[in-house]
């Protein structure tokens, strides 16, 4: 990530994570977001930690390709039962790069989503999803997330 700070904290025996760049460079990099990125990006609970609409804490609960040459893809992620109403549906139009680092044996290792970073790019958008086990990257035109 580039803005967002995620370390592993020895001392604390858990992760040092710091979304207060990127939050304050946040309303400069809108307007170079799709409408849906900088809708998801700019929502007010997005990195409010103990909000029902924050991504932290979230579980990844299964991804797959739809569509027309596999342009499209879906990652699907459930609620932690101590913050989240309801889990979260991210849909990317027009994939043009996807990129999974998951040193653990598989993605069912990944754990929790610790942050997430979207930033504006040639096609659309970047979107870099942290875990506790791996990451997860995605250049796409765009992406529609909703909370269902």
């Amino acid at each position: 990530m580039e803005l967002i700070k995620v370390e592993w904290n020895p001392e604390q025996g858990g992760f040092w994570i710091d979304p207060s760049a990127y939050v304050a460079e946040l309303p400069k990099l809108v307007d170079g977001l799709p409408k849906g990125a900088r809708a998801f990006a700019s929502d007010p609970d997005h990195y409010r930690f103990g909000g029902p609409r924050c991504i932290k804490d979230l579980e990844l609960i299964g991804a797959s390709w739809a569509g027309d040459g596999d342009t499209r893809f879906e990652v699907r992620f459930g609620p932690n039962e101590w913050k989240h109403d309801t889990g979260l549906v991210i849909r990317y139009a027009q994939v043009s790069d996807l990129h999974l680092a998951a040193p653990g044996a598989s993605v069912d290792d990944l754990g929790p989503v610790l942050l997430d970073e979207i930033l504006p790019a040639k096609h659309g958008c970047s979107h870099e999803i942290v875990f506790i086990g791996g990451t997860l990257s995605i250049s796409c035109a765009d992406l529609d997330a909703r909370w269902e």
